[in-house]
């Protein structure tokens, strides 16, 4: 079932019908301010962060799903009939409907009754706020007398005990309407302020829920709307709302617009200036231009055309777009994520910064430098930080005796390692960051850590040991030894080493690099020597030291990660990296993506742990887990096989799903964290959209790999692996001061292999790609054969 598609230039998704399979949803963010919206006006807005600064409420796993939201009521007071133009919450049937989802902004419009809606919500690039423009049209020939409500729910700013605290935290607000706006505090100020504004006359409002709502009503039908006009509440104590009653005359095909405007202040009367900019038509209408000319910007970095048109549809507009949202808050808040006890992930966010350094290379520097200082001094990290404080924890989970995740410190390197090449920024190096003791150390040293904290953290079997777990939060393999071993972790180790060589030689430590290369070496021959299992790699040792992924396991035989990090890693040699990538095709490949692994495990099993608390198919019981899949993408490319690694690319891509709603559920326009495996009734499920790290390992995978657009300390590599159909592709890049504009030739019908490279029309013989940082185009011409 389709249940809508996308605009002519890409950059909206146009849904037709409300009654999607999930909320689908938006996040509309100036990476401070952020309001997350649903197609049917559903969702939340926050300040920096999600847990302690949470402006609206927002009820999850609630029925009826996906409520409270921003919503507009209209009743027409002749008839005394009432509706929402979202759809939500009253759900009267409208006769047309459409939501638009853009950048940074989601526009609903609707007809009823003759009175044409439309809203606009998004969030100014400069101010803590959201606006709201609501347009009405009487496209009927008789005069419309109409009333609209406007209703958002405040949460009690602090999310958590907004939710498990009632008994204090329902006596502490204070909500109250001065100047034509509703300000919300709590009583003792500890908070700032939230402020709800309009640009027309408010003729009623009501400032507690329940005066709006009346017992045993819901947003479906509030006793205030019902009875045409609000009671003028104020709230000590209670639920505070903002909910205001605006008297409106239509003439026939008369429009008229109201403004609304939800934001945060530190002292009420800072408010005035806000207020009065961004209830004003001209205005708002500069700051919208503002926002478009800032995604435009932003997409204009990197914009390629191909002969596959979701290709193009997802590497010009959403990916990148995704990718935005992603690195702003990591796995910390979705309609999946409370916000409440997650924070961001260390190994997430390092991973995120990795997909958008080219557009915001200050960005992701600062992220560089916040996520060090959540270092230890021997080299392991924290697993969570929180975004006001910068602080980081562990989770209640994690392993008291062996307080660490095998993983994430080595994220670091390799995250900096990409900003580096990305930018040649090596003055990063040089920057002083707190370890979590007090002590400093410059980040170079941050990173030799992590090298050491693994090197002096190894198991019976020479390999990392796994700790609270490694990649895969689940991969707990619990035991009284505390010695279960990660074997993809050894890869991973590996790839790090081979990083941080070529740091140290570019940043003249030849002492390190010949260091860190031996001890690579010794960890590549002994992950071939004692994990090669005939004809794929194993994937880890429980505390007993049993193999998991090998042929002697009746379950969970074969594991995706440790076949593509093998090739990723640059452990397998040439002829084990074929085989056992032939192998994941021939046990793991479905018609919706790569299994994590195979088979799924079919009961809980201690040994194991978290990886068995799932049923088949679910989450990390061999689901297909997307992150994993553009490691697959990536393994291909190097192995040189441009059509396979575009089918595994093609298989999770979120365009493709447009057709099958039905079966998918989640949105068609942004990558999913899983997608329920085979051996579930319901196969081709997914879950978990937007804040996952398919995101990013997405967008590297076919940018850098399937493109072969990859840079480097000293020149920009172009090594296209695409499919042979592919005549010819351009791709526009920007890289350090300077716009490439590539354009390849594969009129010998080849998947990978440059014959020739121009710059500017002349042969490069080593077919690198100069650094120029001369702000002007360059043009390069590549030959495929």
């Amino acid at each position: 079932m389709n249940y809508g598609n996308f605009s002519s230039d890409g950059k909206e998704y146009i849904i037709t019908r409300p009654d999607t399979p999930t909320p689908w949803i938006n996040y509309l963010s100036n990476s401070n301010y952020c309001a997350m919206i649903s197609n049917t006006g559903g969702g939340y807005s926050f300040h920096v962060d999600p847990r302690d600064r949470r402006i609206l409420r927002y009820r999850y796993n609630n029925v009826p799903m996906d409520r409270p939201g921003r919503y507009l009521y209209i009743r027409d007071n002749h008839t005394s009939e009432y509706w929402s133009p979202t759809w939500q919450p009253v759900l009267k049937n409208l006769d047309e409907y459409k939501c638009r989802h853009g950048l940074g902004y989601t526009i609903i419009e609707s007809l009823y009754q003759g009175i044409k809606a439309k809203i606009t919500y998004f969030v100014p690039l400069d101010n803590d706020l959201e606006v709201w423009i609501f347009t009405l049209k009487n496209t009927i020939t008789k005069q419309k007398e109409i009333s609209v409500f406007s209703y958002a729910e405040f949460c009690l700013w602090r999310a958590l005990g907004d939710q498990n605290d009632l008994q204090y935290i329902q006596n502490v607000a204070l909500t109250s309407f001065a100047n034509n706006t509703i300000y919300y505090s709590l009583f003792d100020r500890s908070t700032r302020y939230a402020f709800f504004s309009s640009s027309h006359q408010i003729n009623s409002y009501d400032c507690d829920r329940e005066a709006f709502i009346g017992p045993y009503h819901s947003e479906s039908n509030p006793i205030r709307v019902e009875k045409g006009k609000c009671s003028n509440s104020q709230a000590l104590g209670g639920n505070p709302v903002a909910v205001t009653c605006t008297d409106v005359i239509l003439d026939p095909e008369e429009e008229k617009i109201i403004i609304y405007v939800l934001g945060v202040i530190d002292e009420k009367n800072n408010s005035k200036g806000l207020i009065q900019k961004y209830t004003d038509q001209k205005e708002v209408k500069l700051e919208l231009q503002k926002l478009s000319t800032s995604w435009d910007a932003y997409l204009d970095a990197f914009k390629i055309n191909t002969p596959d048109k979701n290709f193009n549809l997802v590497l010009n507009v959403w990916n990148p777009y995704q990718c935005r949202t992603t690195f702003d808050w990591s796995r910390y808040v979705s309609f999946y994520e409370t916000g409440i006890g997650r924070g961001m992930g260390f190994r997430d966010s390092s991973q995120d910064a990795m997909a958008i350094g080219y557009v915001y290379p200050k960005r992701v520097r600062q992220r560089l430098l916040d996520l060090a200082q959540n270092q230890f001094e021997e080299g392991k990290v924290y697993h969570v930080f929180f975004p006001l404080s910068g602080k980081g924890t562990f989770p209640e989970y994690a392993n008291k005796e062996r307080l660490f995740f095998s993983d994430d410190h080595l994220w670091m390197i390799l995250a900096v390692s990409d900003y580096l090449k990305e930018t040649g920024d090596m003055s990063i190096l040089d920057e002083n960051v707190k370890f979590v003791e007090g002590s400093d150390g410059s980040l170079y040293d941050h990173l030799k850590r992590a090298i050491e904290f693994t090197k002096n953290n190894l198991g019976n079997h020479k390999l990392p040991l796994i700790g609270t777990a490694d990649w895969n939060d689940t991969m707990s393999l619990p035991g009284p030894n505390n010695a279960s071993e990660s074997v993809w972790v050894g890869m991973q180790f590996h790839k790090a080493l081979l990083s941080l060589v070529e740091i140290a030689e570019k940043y003249d430590h030849s002492n390190d690099a010949i260091s860190y290369r031996k001890i690579a070496h010794s960890m590549k021959e002994h992950i071939n020597s004692t994990t090669w299992d005939g004809d794929w790699y194993i994937r880890a040792f429980t505390d007993n030291g049993e193999p998991i992924g090998s042929k002697i396991c009746d379950e969970g035989k074969i594991f995706l990660n440790t076949q593509t990090w093998a090739i990723i890693s640059e452990i397998a040699p040439k002829d084990r990296a074929y085989h056992c990538m032939d192998e994941v095709r021939k046990f793991l490949n479905t018609e919706y993506g790569l299994l994590l692994f195979d088979p799924p495990y079919t009961k809980f099993n201690p040994e194991l742990g978290g990886i068995t608390t799932f049923p088949p198919s679910l989450k990390e019981n061999a689901s297909i887990f997307c992150h994993t899949n553009p490691w697959a993408v990536i393994a291909e490319c190097m192995l040189g096989r441009g059509d396979l690694a575009f089918e595994y690319w093609e298989k999770i891509a979120p365009t493709t799903k447009n057709m099958m709603s039905k079966i998918h559920y989640t949105e068609p326009y942004i990558y999913s964290q899983m997608i329920t495996g085979r051996d579930h009734p319901k196969f081709g499920m997914a879950k978990n959209s937007w804040l996952t790290g398919t995101a990013a390992w997405s967008l590297k995978a076919a940018t850098e790999w399937i493109l072969g657009i990859r840079p480097t300390f000293d020149a920009l590599i172009v090594d296209p692996c695409i499919p042979k159909a592919w005549e010819k592709f351009q791709i526009i890049r920007w890289f350090r001061g300077a716009l490439y504009n590539i354009e390849v030739d594969n009129s010998k019908s080849l998947s990978k292999g440059v014959k020739e490279l121009r710059v500017d029309s002349k042969i490069v013989e080593d077919q690198l790609v100069p650094i120029y940082n001369d702000n002007k185009t360059h043009h390069v011409n590549v030959l495929l054969g």
